[in-house]
Formats: structure tokens, C-alpha cells, sequence
């Protein structure tokens, strides 16, 4: 059974999972709520770490699932999406993120491979998030100072869900409410951290 996070009008699309704090659980708490609300607007399923675009499931997440499902609907109707996992990173973006992020990617001779499971998907967005070069701003930054609507906007490229993108869904207008819940919870798992 979920625990309402938002409001009862919000509540039914936040039963699922993408909303639930990452696999880590440590780092800075303005940019895990970010991971989250992203999350939710993303790949607000039971399994979000195994979600790929469409909604089907993949268990095998050694590797990027790589999966071109085809699009049906929106701008991007006819093409087809590799996007996979809680963050719904595309197979292009995930081989150069990760190519910067991952931890402990698995080598061997020149060839690298980037396991996919769930705390690597959490700690290459979280990297990627916190890098101001990537971004050309410093999110934590903006997030503290209350600038949520210039921080969606500045990754609406990315992700096409947060509201300033080519591809609304129905909880696009909600993440700026769902983002202080996630924040306030956040906060107060990085001040149990301390103690």
C-alpha cells in the first residue's frame, strides 16, 4: 500500500515507484529530490529501474537494455526510443554518461562495459547532476536558491516530461508540488545521516 506523498489529486499517480528515495540514499538532498521528481515524471512504474520506454520490463540489467521501441504518439510518432531504466536514459546518453560517471565500469582490454543495476543508474545521474560543466550551472545551487522552474527548464532538453519540453504527461504539472514533498523528505533523511 503507498503512502500519499502530495495531495489526494496527485496521490493515485505516485503509488507506484518513482518517486521512492534512490538506492543510495546519501548526497545532497536538493539534488536527490531532483533525481525523484524526474523519476516520477519519467518512469513512474513499481520496477523503475527496469521500465523501458513503452512501459515493458527488462530483468537484465548488466548492460543498457538498448531496446528501439517504436513511438506511436507525440512529435516523436514513427521514430523509436532505446529509453530505459528510472531515468529513462537513452542508450547514446547513457554510453557517454556513464563513459564519465560510472564507478566501476567492467573492463576488459580497451572494451568497457556499464552495468545498468539500479545504484549505478542513481550514481551516474547523481554525478551528471552535480557536474556545473555539464550543465553550465550549478543545479545544487539553483535548486537552494528556489529556482525549481529555471532548473526544469534548463533539463527539459533531456527529459521532455518537466515541463518545458515537447512531451507533457500527466504529471508534468504537478512537479513543482511533488518536488517539496520529495525535498522535505530528503532533507530529513540527509539530517538522519548525520546523527
Amino acid at each position: 500500500m503507498a503512502v500519499p506523498l502530495v495531495e489526494a489529486k496527485t496521490t493515485f499517480f505516485l503509488q507506484f515507484g518513482g518517486n521512492r528515495p534512490s538506492s543510495d540514499g546519501r548526497g545532497d538532498p536538493y539534488l536527490r529530490a531532483l533525481m525523484r521528481t524526474i523519476s516520477a515524471s519519467e518512469a513512474n512504474t513499481p520496477q523503475p529501474y527496469n521500465v523501458i520506454y513503452g512501459g515493458q520490463h527488462v530483468q537484465d540489467l548488466s548492460e543498457h537494455p538498448n531496446r528501439c521501441v517504436k513511438i506511436f504518439m507525440g512529435p516523436n510518432r514513427g521514430n523509436c526510443s532505446t529509453a530505459s531504466g528510472r531515468y529513462q536514459f537513452l542508450n547514446t546518453t547513457w554510453a557517454e554518461k556513464a563513459g564519465k560517471y560510472h564507478p566501476q565500469p567492467q573492463k576488459f582490454l580497451l572494451w568497457k562495459n556499464y552495468s545498468f543495476e539500479p545504484e549505478y543508474q542513481d550514481q551516474v545521474l547523481y554525478r551528471w547532476l552535480a557536474d556545473t560543466k555539464a550543465w553550465g550551472m550549478d543545479i545544487g545551487s539553483q535548486l537552494r536558491a528556489g529556482n525549481l522552474d529555471q532548473v526544469l527548464r534548463h533539463l527539459s532538453p533531456t527529459w521532455t516530461s518537466l515541463g518545458y519540453g515537447i512531451e507533457d504527461n500527466v504529471m508534468t504539472g504537478r512537479l513543482p508540488e511533488l518536488y517539496q514533498k520529495l525535498l522535505q523528505e530528503e532533507l530529513l533523511l540527509a539530517h538522519h545521516h548525520q546523527d
